[in-house]
């Protein structure tokens, strides 16, 4: 049977916030915590060395927002759980790199990559000119049973609807003001030579604004451990995706009204300045893209939700597509697309399909939306600029 992905709905100041959270998504916020205990433990790290590897990063995110460390004691009272383990969940890409060689400055990644295809179709592409934004999730299958759409009622800016990990602060998703984000790995050779904040917590700050350029000042700013790829739009037509390397960013723009992104780098100016690593270990996203750009370019002008699913749900050397089924990856863990989440923010909707590859159902999740199209103002003809043309 698929698993399902429930809607948890919170509200008031951080810290309660993060009780209603952990009270009602806790057998999934312990399930998580003993999913990532475990791979640590494999990694011969006892339960004191991870709480030392979670105390690094506690400056960072204080630093960065202390609200955020508020939420996450809230989340451990109402789970039941370790402060230190929620901090975990909301770490846990850096955590488990740092833990292969937690004694060394220069950290090497391992083979276990958190994958993903995001796309953008621009109002101008789409049938009824509202953007889609859309992403599939590639992680561990185990995953599935630990997800969660997390639906934030907030005083002090835009209401949130975010898919996420159990216990984390967001992942993918949206806000009241129309701003999304999807976000995939990425690796270069700059990746673990300093701490950064985690990018669960950047995600979170994109989707707590309510305009769109203090939503790309944070993913384009905010130092990071490693790289990755974040793809921000707002929904009257805004959309840039961000190759972040740990120090620098890079952009690409929409091209024919999509942007369509795997798990290796695409601007040219990052590829002179950088060495991607992980395409060693992410093969099939050099095609990934290309087969999604492919499916939706001939709808171009009446894309709908429907053809990006149909574009995401592709099996192209499926189990290697971008859309997988349970699979051995290079390092013989369980991993598969984990969810698609399909999102037209205008509308506040958000539509899920976990494990997409084996079922095709989806959940409708509904944001209210206080987003409005931009006024167009017509200038009466007397105030018009008159061209001023130079004799040469």
């Amino acid at each position: 049977m698929t698993p399902s992905c429930p809607l948890i709905e919170v509200s008031g100041s951080p810290r309660e916030r993060g009780r209603q959270y952990g009270e009602q998504a806790a057998d999934r916020v312990r399930l998580g915590i003993q999913h990532y205990s475990d791979q640590l433990g494999r990694n011969d790290l006892t339960p004191e060395g991870i709480k030392a590897l979670v105390r690094r990063f506690e400056p960072t995110i204080d630093r960065f927002d202390p609200t955020y460390l508020e939420e996450m004691r809230g989340i451990a009272e109402g789970a039941g759980v370790a402060f230190e383990s929620v901090v975990l969940l909301n770490a846990r890409t850096e955590i488990l790199k740092l833990a292969q060689r937690p004694a060394d400055e220069r950290i090497v990644p391992d083979d276990d990559p958190d994958g993903c295809t995001g796309v953008v179709a621009m109002p101008e592409v789409t049938k009824d000119r509202r953007l889609i934004h859309a992403q599939n999730w590639d992680w561990k299958v185990e995953c599935a049973e630990t997800a969660v759409v997390l639906k934030i009622r907030r005083d002090d800016g835009p209401d949130i609807l975010t898919f996420t990990e159990a216990g984390a602060l967001a992942r993918s998703g949206f806000n009241a003001a129309g701003i999304a984000i999807t976000a995939n790995y990425l690796e270069t050779d700059r990746d673990y030579r300093r701490l950064g904040v985690p990018l669960a917590l950047i995600r979170r700050k994109v989707l707590e604004q309510k305009q769109v350029a203090v939503s790309m000042q944070a993913v384009y700013a905010t130092p990071k451990s490693a790289a990755n790829n974040m793809i921000v739009s707002q929904a009257n037509g805004i959309a840039i995706d961000f190759e972040c390397a740990p120090d620098e960013t890079f952009q690409v723009l929409p091209e024919r009204g999509l942007i369509v992104h795997a798990n290796h780098f695409q601007s040219p100016v990052a590829l002179s300045k950088l060495k991607d690593t992980g395409i060693v270990n992410t093969p099939d996203s050099l095609y990934r893209d290309l087969r999604v750009r492919s499916l939706i370019e001939p709808h171009l002008g009446s894309i709908t939700r429907d053809t990006v699913k149909n574009a995401l749900f592709d099996d192209f050397e499926t189990p290697w597509s971008v859309c997988r089924p349970p699979r051995k990856n290079l390092s013989s863990n369980l991993s598969a697309t984990v969810a698609m989440i399909v999102m037209e923010p205008m509308l506040g909707i958000m539509e899920v399909a976990m494990l997409p590859a084996l079922n095709r159902d989806f959940t409708t999740y509904k944001l209210d939306m206080e987003v409005q199209r931009p006024t167009v103002h017509a200038f009466p003809a007397s105030t018009q600029a008159t061209p001023i043309v130079k004799a040469v």
